[in-house]
């Protein structure tokens, strides 16, 4: 198991610096100047000055050297700075990141335990009722849009009905606490789940229906085994494989779920913070903001291969 993480580890380094190489020359594409950012568009653009912005800024350099530059600073940990206002872009990120954490864990929480556990009940009602209402409304959430869902949610939820805030980590002019972060993570989090529920929901019910219909259960049967037992050991582990899969395959998807979810509810995270950043032409923040989400998806992948070998003993890394 080392063995094989380690030698993942490595293969992921080529990729990871693939990944800065289309990071950093799809931002020297895009059409404007960040030096632009420091000119008063009132006074108009001096030449003289904003070539002399430029070269503060490191912008009048080859793009062979600008892409050196600015990977031997990240390898080391230094982001840059954000042309904006000048603060640490990895400590931004950082704060930010803890925010999104926050919402996209607890949706992908609520969206595995309850989509599981529904794909498992859908499965075993076969053919009922319940099977076809879930696997009805499970079709509506697939196709839902993250914001149309957020948008109907905040509508219904926090206008209509005031039951949860219209947005915000925090109560305004109230002491910070976790009761008051949680009630605020409420409904954005459950609105984000939804998509993730049917998701899995699916999944689980088409991998428990082919585990329920092989010759392991049957024979785990035969011997008088408890249904419970049958159900959760011999079927529903070996179902778990190709939703391990498509929980991992989901992974990116949630986080540009969250992009839309954190803008709609004003949750402060790379959400908005990504949006501030686009507004203000802040290259080095989104280079930033772009690689550590590329980072978290191979991280994401490596954990996914790894859990397999948890789920299934057969599987073997050599």
């Amino acid at each position: 198991m080392t063995q094989y993480i380690v030698r993942r580890l490595i293969i992921n380094i080529p990729v990871l610096l693939g990944i800065t190489l289309i990071v950093f020359s799809l931002f020297a594409l895009i059409p404007g100047d960040p030096a632009s950012y420091f000119i008063n568009p009132e006074l108009g653009a001096n030449p003289a000055q904003l070539a002399r912005v430029r070269a503060q800024l490191g912008l009048d350099d080859p793009l062979p050297i600008r892409y050196a530059k600015w990977l031997g600073q990240t390898l080391t940990g230094d982001f840059g700075f954000r042309i904006k206002n000048g603060d640490p872009v990895l400590k931004i990120i950082w704060l930010r990141l803890q925010g999104t954490f926050m919402l996209a864990g607890a949706a992908l929480i609520v969206g595995v335990l309850v989509g599981v556990s529904a794909g498992v009940f859908t499965a075993l009602k076969q053919y009922s009722f319940w099977d076809y209402s879930l696997t009805g409304l499970s079709f509506v959430g697939v196709s839902m849009p993250a914001f149309i869902i957020g948008l109907f949610g905040l509508y219904i939820f926090s206008l209509q009905i005031p039951i949860f805030p219209a947005g915000g980590m925090q109560t305004v002019g109230k002491e910070p606490n976790v009761g008051d972060t949680v009630y605020h993570l409420i409904l954005p989090a459950a609105l984000l789940s939804l998509t993730y529920i049917a998701t899995f929901m699916r999944q689980t019910r088409f991998s428990m229906l082919e585990a329920l219909h092989q010759d392991f259960v049957r024979t785990a049967r035969a011997k008088g085994l408890r249904q419970a037992r049958v159900v959760n050991v011999h079927a529903l582990r070996n179902a778990l494989l190709p939703v391990v899969t498509s929980i991992g395959l989901n992974m990116p998807s949630l986080f540009v779920g969250t992009v839309f979810m954190e803008t709609i509810f004003s949750w402060p995270g790379m959400g908005t913070l990504y949006l501030d950043a686009v507004q203000s032409r802040d290259f080095p923040l989104l280079m930033g903001m772009n690689l550590i989400t590329a980072m978290m998806v191979l991280l994401i992948n490596l954990i996914t291969d790894v859990t397999y070998a948890f789920i299934d003993p057969r599987i073997r890394f050599n």
